[in-house]
């Protein structure tokens, strides 16, 4: 993607040499490939695949939701992906720089991607604190979310607790003492010191730049995988586990027909490969220019969907256990309701006096289906008990990692122990994810400043302090619901704009064929033709096409929060206030703000200079004579040219290689004589 000297001659104002990044002399480079490829894997790799995508993958149609998504990682993601890793790894800057690049009019898009990283980055630590806090309080048996607590000088549970469980009484009440509204509120002490440790843990990995960070994703990126695998181990090993997985894996073929399958599967692609953060493109850009970054692309994606599988069979052999052990017991509940109300049901036939001991689960369901339109068994407050629609409780989110997954935990032999696994890993994905979105932040600014490069570490240590200072205001007692409006609109559809700026930036600014012509010169061989008509037409129509379905679904639906009830122990749907409403459109505009500024400011700055361009070129110039020419008669003791302009000796002046000042006498002298 260089320029050669005749099209930066022979450029615009607005694209001329001057405008144009030079390499840093001592760019840095990572410590070897192993490095490189888990620092891609741990940034793209985090959080959502262990909560996100399982709750996807099961609320729209298990094992077809599987295939939707791998087709569409084939069609929008590795071909996005290798766009960026070819961007930053040939031109070797930051996102500012590689887009100021290709034209300076097209810097916003690197400003766009370091503003949506800093939001990221804001929420995204507070979730590694309350990691933090769930692992500390794992230090603990029984695990303080296993049984409700009990009223002060009483023996009688806390009515809060009762109403909803143990462990989301705990999350809600004890973890983040939430109120009921997103109401500015006071501050929540213990958590505002694990948001602290969490930024001090970023700011110590990222203190000497891809050196230490580097260093550290040996063990951030490598141990979730070992705790995932022993869960996977464990879990298949529990009762019901295996009902789990086959829920996850039962397809739902019909699901295709839903235009909001295909958008949360193309936004699911879209985040878990980290396209449009600048961070894959900050990491890229410390590789070697011969490096192979087209096998990084397919590698890094491939390993990025088969974890998000593994995940989610953890998850589903977990959730399944959980399921099964909870519908037991509402079958031994409903055994003793049923044996108590027997002489007062009025039935027709014997099904009642079945014998209920030598049931399962399976035929307990079966025989509550057959007998509730009879002898109206739901107003007796007997319920049927399906493991399927507890799995569909609370599994979104962070109702999936810090209410079921930590409930189902509580019924392991030896819960701390596994409890503590499980914190220990959401805090590696969760730092291995921050240290890319920093990465996004601060290599773009060193690289685009210069005066911020000798200041590095100073800067690095300031960014870490901005950020923490002002994520405190996801610390109070409603943080959490700030943390959810970041979550669902600081990213998603600037993110989107983002990326289609930069895929029209490479295939129609630059040139597709171009980039390829680039691409070969890194590789030595030239990539699949096919990616040319995927960056030309196929991903900027279906990026297109995912940001009307999002701005459509924004409209249509007024903006909702989840919030919890106090009195009704349970969660509900708050609609935003007007203040919430504005700062959510800010948090859009804002991130999406500077790419039309940006262009504007440079569009401007080069129309200015055109004109003073033309300005000089209305000036005349003609060839002076030389000292062969015959002279006129010296008028007012200056000699004139025979065609009437002043005398100036051009050859003998280009030898001395100075020129004459007016108040030289001698030379003056020499020149009439």
């Amino acid at each position: 993607m260089e320029k050669s000297l005749n099209e930066l001659e022979g450029s615009v104002a607005g694209e001329s040499s001057r405008d144009l990044l030079p390499e840093p002399t001592s760019r840095p480079t990572w410590g070897s490939k192993v490095q490189y490829i888990l620092a891609q894997v741990g940034f793209s790799v985090g959080l959502g695949n262990v909560w996100r995508f399982p709750y996807l993958c099961h609320q729209n149609g298990g094992g077809a939701f599987l295939l939707l998504y791998f087709l569409l990682l084939l069609l929008i993601g590795i071909p996005l992906f290798f766009l960026e890793l070819a961007a930053g790894q040939s031109i070797r800057q930051g996102s500012i720089g590689v887009w100021k690049h290709i034209n300076p009019r097209l810097a916003g898009i690197g400003f766009a991607s370091c503003v949506v990283c800093s939001f990221v980055a804001l929420y995204y630590n507070v979730i590694i604190g309350w990691s933090l806090f769930y692992m500390f309080n794992s230090f603990q048996y029984p695990l303080p979310w296993e049984n409700c607590p009990t009223l002060a000088n009483q023996t009688q549970k806390e009515p809060e607790c009762t109403k909803s469980s143990a462990t989301t009484y705990f999350w809600y009440r004890k973890a983040l003492d939430i109120t009921d509204s997103i109401e500015p509120s006071e501050m929540n002490w213990p958590m505002t010191g694990c948001l602290i440790l969490a930024w001090v843990l970023v700011c110590g990995g990222m203190i000497k730049g891809i050196k230490s960070s580097g260093k550290v994703m040996y063990f951030s990126s490598i141990f979730p995988y070992i705790v995932l695998v022993c869960f996977l181990i464990r879990g298949l090993l529990l009762d019901g586990a295996l009902d789990g997985i086959r829920i996850m894996f039962t397809p739902k073929l019909e699901i295709w027909g839903d235009i909001q399958v295909w958008r949360q599967a193309a936004t699911q692609v879209f985040f878990a490969l980290g396209l449009g953060f600048g961070s894959v493109i900050a990491y890229s850009s410390y590789n070697d220019r011969e490096n192979n970054c087209h096998f990084d692309a397919i590698l890094v994606s491939f390993i990025n969907f088969m974890t998000s599988i593994l995940a989610t069979l953890v998850v589903f052999a977990v959730l399944g256990f959980r399921a099964n052990d909870i519908t037991n017991q509402c079958f031994l509940e409903n055994q003793k309701k049923i044996r108590e109300l027997l002489g007062d049901l009025r039935i027709v036939d014997n099904d009642l006096l079945a014998p209920l001991d030598n049931m399962t689960s399976t035929e307990y369901s079966d025989w509550y289906k057959r007998v509730d339109p009879i002898a109206n068994l739901t107003h007796y407050g007997i319920t049927n008990c399906r493991a399927e629609d507890e799995m569909n409780k609370g599994v979104e989110g962070t109702g999936l990692a810090f209410i079921a997954f930590t409930e189902a935990m509580t019924r392991f032999p030896a819960s701390p122990f596994w409890s503590l696994l499980f914190f220990l890993m959401l805090l590696n994905l969760g730092l291995s994810t921050m240290f890319g979105n920093m990465q996004g932040i601060i290599t773009p600014l060193l690289d685009n400043f210069s005066c911020l490069r000798k200041r590095k570490t100073i800067f690095t240590i300031l960014c870490c302090i901005i950020g923490l200072l002002i994520g405190l205001i996801f610390v109070q007692r409603s943080g959490s619901y700030f943390v959810s409006m970041f979550d669902d609109y600081s990213a998603t559809l600037p993110l989107i704009i983002v990326v289609i700026f930069e895929n029209v930036a490479v295939a129609w600014v630059y040139g597709a064929d171009r980039f390829m012509d680039d691409i070969e010169g890194m590789l030595g061989y030239r990539p699949w033709k096919l990616y040319k008509y995927m960056w030309q037409y196929v991903s900027i129509l279906a990026m297109i096409g995912l940001l009307l379905a999002s701005l459509i679904r924004m409209c249509i639906a007024h903006p909702t929060y989840q919030s919890w009830n106090l009195e009704k122990a349970a969660e509900e749907k708050l609609e935003y206030p007007p203040w919430a409403l504005g700062m959510l459109i800010s948090l859009i505009v804002l991130a999406s703000l500077p790419i039309p500024v940006v262009f504007l400011k440079q569009t401007i700055q080069d129309w200015l200079q055109n004109r003073r361009s033309k300005a000089y070129g209305q000036c005349e110039y003609s060839q002076g004579c030389t000292v062969d020419e015959v002279l006129e008669p010296i008028e007012d003791g200056i000699p004139r040219c025979s065609n009437g302009y002043l005398h100036v000796e051009m050859e003998d002046l280009a030898e001395r290689g100075n020129l004459l000042t007016d108040g030289d006498e001698e030379d003056n002298d020499n020149v009439t004589g």
